[in-house]
């Protein structure tokens, strides 16, 4: 998975270097993530660019997430140090008085005094960063859209007299560390469908739903007792959702695209595909994963030298 995806294109190179710029001058940082992946739709690079500074994490698109897991995230972000985190959904008049009003909280010495609050905003391509922006500046400023990376270059907005926004493209980060987080973004549009195998992520998605989320499966796709397989499972729902081909063959990839799409839609339901108790496996997983590249990167600079040495050796 994370070999097939190519995702990194110039303009975001672009952006990482002029945020990595202008991050000393900022008070605050805004980070925009997808409450159903609030762990994958982070990007790592905003804790190592930010430093101290503290982060208000927006899980936006609250209104598809499971409400449970929503409120079990904020409460484990709100555990870290610098950290505040509010849900935000399609309706947004009342979460942004609250950003705005958090913002000042923050930095109130700024307040009232002419030398505006900065805040910088981030977040990942198609998490609605460029809608909330919108919101918060109560006017169309920002472009919108369903495609990733829409936005391609830095804006500064006037929120009020006391607030001044910076705008960054979405940014991606240019190696996913964790697997599993490759599927979900996928799954969830933070990555443009030609970039992976469609099937994959499917498969991925549908197995998780099997084991998470089985009663919302069952009803949607009118299956009375759910296969514990994802091959089994869009054998069954294709059958009764009529996809069938010549030869009574069940079209599996269509049903696959359905089960994306209805999942990203929200008609399958409210859906989160991560927990915190996940994230806090997935983080040691990948730390394994990180010191054994390593360690085999090691093993090689190590056999190059012994191959000079050896080579050194023959000539004499």
């Amino acid at each position: 998975m994370t070999q097939t995806i190519q995702w990194f294109p110039g303009h975001m190179n672009k952006a990482r270097n002029e945020i990595k710029d202008i991050m000393p001058e900022m008070d605050v940082v805004i980070e925009v993530i997808d409450a159903r992946i609030p762990y994958s739709s982070e990007n790592p690079m905003v804790a190592k660019l930010r430093g101290q500074k503290p982060v208000i994490k927006i899980l936006n698109k609250a209104d598809l997430a499971d409400p449970d897991q929503t409120k079990a995230w904020i409460e484990y972000l709100e555990s870290q140090d610098q950290v505040k985190a509010i849900a935000c959904d399609d309706n947004k008049t009342v979460e942004v008085k609250r950003i705005v009003q958090l913002c000042k909280q923050l930095i109130p010495n700024k307040v009232g005094t002419g030398r505006q609050i900065k805040v910088l905003i981030m977040g990942i391509p198609n998490v609605g960063k460029s809608t909330l922006i919108n919101a918060l500046a109560g006017r169309s400023i920002a472009k919108t859209g369903d495609e990733p990376a829409v936005t391609k270059s830095q804006q500064l907005i006037k929120i009020d007299d006391d607030i001044m926004l910076y705008d960054t493209p979405g940014m991606l980060w240019p190696k996913i560390e964790n697997p599993n987080s490759g599927y979900r973004l996928a799954a969830t549009g933070g990555i443009k469908d030609t970039a992976f195998d469609f099937a994959d992520v499917a498969s991925y998605t549908a197995e998780y739903l099997i084991e998470a989320y089985p009663e919302l499966l069952k009803a949607r796709y009118k299956i009375e007792e759910l296969p514990k397989t994802d091959w089994e499972f869009f054998e069954v729902a294709g059958r009764n959702r009529g996809l069938l081909q010549k030869g009574g063959i069940v079209d599996t990839y269509r049903m696959s695209e359905i089960l994306v799409n209805e999942l990203r839609s929200g008609t399958l339901g409210r859906i989160s595909l991560e927990t915190p108790e996940m994230r806090e496996k997935e983080e040691v997983m990948v730390e394994g994963l990180l010191a054994a590249a390593a360690e085999k990167k090691e093993a090689k600079v190590e056999e190059k030298r012994l191959r000079r040495l050896r080579a050194r050796k023959n000539r004499k």
